[in-house]
């Protein structure tokens, strides 16, 4: 079975943003290469799992691009 990912949607939680030495959101962006990503539809969440930080918030993203 081949899958299709041409409308698949991307969504990256940024994790432990609450520790120091995490990668910033730009930083994680340029090291996943996501910007190369030009015709699909991604987004990179800032998140802090422990705190619940970002979590609704990326989720929202999701549902509305999914709902689309």
């Amino acid at each position: 079975m081949i899958l299709d990912f041409i409308n698949a949607v991307l969504l990256v939680f940024a994790n432990k943003q609450d520790l120091p030495n995490a990668l910033s959101v730009s930083e994680l962006t340029d090291k996943l290469g996501l910007q190369s990503l030009r015709h699909k539809t991604w987004h990179i969440e800032s998140t802090c799992a422990t705190q619940g930080t970002g979590l609704y918030e990326g989720l929202d993203w999701l549902s509305k691009e999914l709902s689309k």
